[in-house]
């Protein structure tokens, strides 16, 4: 049986399938942003031709299909979502406009405040209630609650969130809220904040919950369409969605918890990332995936992947655990422009699958980072995309030329201008989510991938000292095969506000026990019958602080005698770890507790080692532009030989990406095809 993962980008859906021999097979085809679900059938048709079968029979024999999707990101990110109705506690409809008073960038005096999803006009209080000790002060009042829908209704709003006020605490009226939605605007979809965040923090619960209920309706219309496609196409089998947290789901699970989906597509190449460290012994990884729309970025440490639960997307906040990746605006489609005081600027504008960079002929007539790359020689315009694309150089050198023209430059030194802007970005991106928390990247490793990263890593790597840089056999479909990497993962978080000696080890054991619980009929609800793992974790604070620290308690036994203690002490190092001072002589707090309950499928196989071949030669010579024109050999990845190096200046190729080693890079094959990068040092 064959399984199939499919990350569909804002300009390439990427697959990759592992059939029943442990055999590896990937295709790329243009994403379709109108109808995602068109591109990953397109791309099911060109998986099925590079394994031999036509695509009903390939879906026949299909057991698994894994997808990330952008649909909830680009909804937020575009201003696309739903028309929101907001019900709330009477006194507090203003919460998500007030926010938490603080900006973005708290020294920039002209800086606007974000836009709120729901408009004050869709924001209707409601009478009732419930105190922080969930007891009912004012009970929900019908009259009032019945008055607020019919708003709606006149309203024809698409999608109702309902945040009553510690709700988290005791969820009885924002129950017997989505009843009455449910009988007076039938059809239309309700997103509880006691069901989507059920933890303390007011903004943070809203803010969440009308993020789920603004993307909620395009990602249900989305994965509906694809079930349906799919069906029709002969496909029987489950399909699971990649989640924010690096696990993945049922499409009844996501639809339900739409907002824990607007990191999907970047949550498979974490997954990646995690193989990849312990394929080459590489524990700490800066994971770098460079697309035709962004740039994704993140950081492996001990084989682990960061989680946060304080997202930031299109102004928004989400509050739900995610693995902690920073998105920028540079990739191939990258769009270059020249500004008012003749600065070069490139991105964060894209141009995207349709019409794409100027060279894909398909009507783009603006500079990218790709036109750059192809002006600069590294591009072949006969093999781009497995030779499914000729690209039209004359078409990316008019595009140029008017950036050269703005600049008063040559034609090469303008493409070499808007490589060195869009590298120097992504530099700063790594710095993002290595040195402004106190981590020296220098140790780390750069993992290249995704179709655009192998042109641009060596010089990101130099910019941030780092001396090596791998880039696997798979690099420009490897999200792809992330998901396949993933298990079946729920998340289960409640909130628990007491300092940590004053609580009963027993009171936390049982608390832990009852999440734990739900996680697992969760699970057997989705009809997951395997082995499963639970991962515990705690939000930590000390009393007078407002922000949390999430401590890692899987270390610590359940039953140990001096629990507390020990989950006591792992908050003061971790403190220590994130802030370089902690307090010992301080009581800390508990605030929320986590539980992860994993379900384990199947992980596909390693790619197996290559056998032993003499060195393989060039297979030709192209002119390229570094700091001036130079002849460099070219190379074809799938015919290297296991232990053969090459030195840079040279380019590596493959169906669906280039790599570029620059003068002094020494590129190494690995065992299995992969290239392993030793830059000189500074």
């Amino acid at each position: 049986m064959i399984r199939i993962g499919i990350d569909v980008g804002g300009t390439f859906t990427d697959l990759v399938a592992v059939d029943g021999a442990g055999r590896l097979h990937h295709a790329k085809a243009p994403s379709t942003p109108r109808d995602q679900s068109l591109g990953v059938l397109e791309g099911l048709s060109r998986l099925a031709e590079a394994i031999g079968l036509d695509r009903p029979t390939l879906l026949a024999r299909t057991e698994r299909i894994v997808h990330g999707t952008t649909v909830a990101t680009n909804a937020l990110l575009e201003r696309k979502g739903a028309k929101v109705g907001l019900l709330t506690t009477e006194g507090h409809r203003d919460v998500l406009e007030m926010r938490e008073g603080l900006k973005d960038d708290r020294y920039d005096l002209r800086q606007p405040p974000p836009e709120p999803l729901v408009p004050r006009r869709l924001r209707l209080p409601v009478r009732e209630r419930i105190r922080a000790d969930g007891r009912v002060e004012i009970p929900l009042d019908p009259a009032s609650l019945e008055a607020a829908i019919a708003r709606l209704r006149a309203e024809r709003v698409e999608s109702v969130a309902v945040c009553y006020l510690h709700a988290w605490r005791d969820p009885v009226h924002e129950r017997a809220t989505r009843a009455a939605v449910e009988r007076l605007l039938p059809g239309v979809p309700v997103s509880l904040s006691s069901e989507v965040l059920p933890q303390i923090k007011e903004f943070e619960r809203l803010s969440t919950t009308v993020v789920n209920a603004y993307v909620q309706p395009a990602l249900a219309r989305y994965l509906r369409n694809l079930e349906m496609r799919l069906r029709e196409a002969g496909y029987a089998g489950p399909i699971l969605v990649m989640m924010s947290h690096g696990g993945v789901a049922t499409i009844e699970e996501i639809v339900r918890l739409a907002a824990g989906a607007v990191l999907s597509g970047p949550a498979g190449g974490i997954a990646a990332a995690r193989w990849v460290a312990q394929v080459m012994r590489a524990p700490d990884l800066v994971p770098f995936d460079m697309g035709g729309t962004s740039t994704d970025i993140a950081l492996i440490r001990g084989g682990r992947a960061g989680i946060a639960a304080d997202r930031r997307l299109g102004g928004q906040r989400i509050a739900l655990s995610s693995l902690d990746i920073v998105s920028i605006g540079a990739g191939g489609g990258s769009i270059a422009r020249v500004d008012a005081g003749g600065i070069l600027r490139v991105g964060p504008e894209s141009a995207g699958a349709d019409p794409g960079p100027a060279c894909y002929g398909r009507g783009g007539t603006l500079a990218t980072v790709t036109d750059a790359d192809l002006v600069l020689g590294y591009l072949d315009v006969e093999r781009f995309a497995a030779g499914r694309m000729r690209l039209d150089r004359a078409a990316a050198e008019r595009a140029v030329a008017e950036i050269a023209r703005a600049l008063g430059c040559e034609l090469a030194a303008a493409a070499l201008g808007i490589q060195r802007v869009i590298d120097t970005k992504m530099a700063e991106g790594v710095r993002l989510v290595s040195v402004r928390r106190g981590i020296d990247p220098r140790g780390f490793a750069l993992l290249a991938f995704g179709g655009a990263a192998g042109l641009h890593v060596s010089a990101v790597a130099r910019q941030l000292g780092l001396a090596r840089v791998i880039v696997p056999r798979l690099a420009s479909v490897l999200s792809a095969y992330g998901m396949l990497a993933s298990d079946l993962r729920v998340e289960v978080s409640r909130s628990h506000v007491a300092e940590a000696h004053a609580l009963a080890p027993e009171e936390l054991r049982a608390l832990f026990a009852e999440l734990e619980a739900e996680g697992r009929a969760r699970l057997a609800a989705a009809g997951f019958e395997g082995p499963i793992r639970v991962h515990r974790t705690a939000d930590m604070r000390y009393g007078e602080q407002i922000f949390e620290v999430a401590v890692d308690l899987d270390p610590i036994p359940r039953e140990a005698p001096d629990l507390l203690e020990q989950i006591a002490t792992a908050f003061h190092r971790r403190h220590e770890e994130l802030y370089t001072y902690c307090l010992p002589d301080r009581a800390p707090v508990l605030v929320n507790v986590r539980v992860a309950v994993v379900g384990e499928l199947a992980a596909p196989p390693d790619e197996p080692p290559r056998e032993a071949a003499p060195s393989a030669p060039p297979v030709g010579r192209r002119s390229i532009f570094l700091d001036g024109w130079v002849e460099a050999p070219l190379f074809a990845l799938d015919t290297l030989a296991p232990g053969q190096t090459i030195d840079g200046p040279a380019l590596v190729e493959s169906a669906t990406t280039t790599v570029l080693l620059r003068p002094g890079d020494r590129a190494t094959v690995t065992p299995q095809g992969w290239l392993d990068l030793a830059l000189p040092m500074a």
